[in-house]
């Protein structure tokens, strides 16, 4: 569930008078997210997006994202464009919350993706990296590899109460991103969290990308790394190699990959696996039962681990060069 901060239609009504939006005709909340509190707006002049930011989103951060998103809306990539106050600020306050309007995209997020919406993510997502190239903006990653340890010293104690083992492999993992992380590929806004369910597609054809609040500025490659994670396993934690390779394929054909990206590919695959494992892993220890935070099962990413070490060249996830075949 995502609606963490109850709002009613008068203290609505009275927020909604700083935007010239039209007139609130109804509002509802969007039981999907793990972060904030979403509401779909229907006014007299269209459909928007309301939403409240929550405890875990740092409110200094805020103009990063929604600076991002409307750089990158102004670049021609489909995303939410944030709707300005008569003020000029496109942030506000409702409920105690910094709140933000964006506008709303059409389409829906695929459970079950295809090669085709694998091959459309992976163009996308090169279109973003090219769009984002002038955006003046910087944020560190607060989830890249410096930051695994600290997040793991807070896990580490009760580790193996999720699955026996889990400390050695962790360890070992840690160890080995911490020595081999690449440091001078090419860098750039990323998407950092580029899951299924924050693209969205009509049919076959992808109508956007949403949910900015972990971008940042990383290694481009990594982008690339964590969207294999995302979206070429499938539920029994097998890597489906033609997803990867459309993938792949989507991404090269509008920003190739160079020789020393691709070379670094299974190294960022097994640190984004180890990323995703930590968080779930926090999360699964560390919140309430009944709390606003939803816990998902770090083992699925256990095993995204385990296979990453596995791989020695970047062919096995499908990556083709000029003159070979996938």
């Amino acid at each position: 569930m995502a609606v963490y901060t109850d709002i009613n239609e008068i203290e609505l009504a009275q927020f909604l008078k700083n935007y010239d939006i039209g007139e609130l005709l109804s509002y509802k909340g969007i039981a999907e997210g793990v972060e904030n509190s979403n509401y779909l707006l229907h006014t007299s002049r269209a459909a928007f997006i309301l939403t409240l930011y929550e405890k875990r989103v740092d409110s200094s951060d805020l103009p990063f994202f929604l600076g991002l998103m409307e750089h990158l809306a102004g670049k021609g990539i489909s995303c939410p464009l944030p709707v300005v106050q008569k003020s000029g600020s496109n942030i506000g306050e409702l409920a105690g919350r910094p709140a933000a309007i964006v506008t709303f995209l059409e389409g829906m997020w695929m459970r079950r993706p295809t090669v085709q919406h694998c091959a459309a993510l992976g163009e996308a997502l090169a279109r973003m990296h090219l769009a984002g190239e002038d955006f003046p903006m910087r944020r560190k990653n607060a989830l890249s590899v410096e930051s695994w340890r600290p997040l793991w010293n807070n896990s580490r104690t009760d580790a193996d109460q999720v699955e026996a083992g889990l400390t050695k492999e962790t360890e070992e993992d840690l160890l080995f991103l911490e020595k081999n992380w690449p440091s001078h590929l090419p860098s750039g806004v990323i998407h950092a969290d580029l899951f299924p369910d924050n693209v969205f597609f009509l049919g076959s054809k992808l109508s956007g990308i949403i949910d900015f609040y972990f971008a940042c500025t990383d290694l481009l490659a990594y982008d690339v790394a964590v969207c294999l994670n995302a979206w070429c396993f499938e539920k029994d934690n097998s890597f489906n190699l033609t997803k990867g390779t459309a993938l792949l394929r989507g991404y090269n054909a509008v920003r190739p990959l160079s020789k020393e990206e691709a070379a670094s590919l299974p190294v960022l695959a097994r640190g984004s696996a180890l990323r995703f494992m930590l968080t779930r892993l926090y999360d699964w220890l560390n919140t309430p039962e009944g709390s606003f935070v939803v816990k998902k099962d770090p083992r699925e990413y256990l095993r995204r681990m385990r296979f990453h070490r596995q791989i020695s060249s970047p062919e096995e996830y499908g990556l083709a060069f000029e003159g070979q075949k996938a």
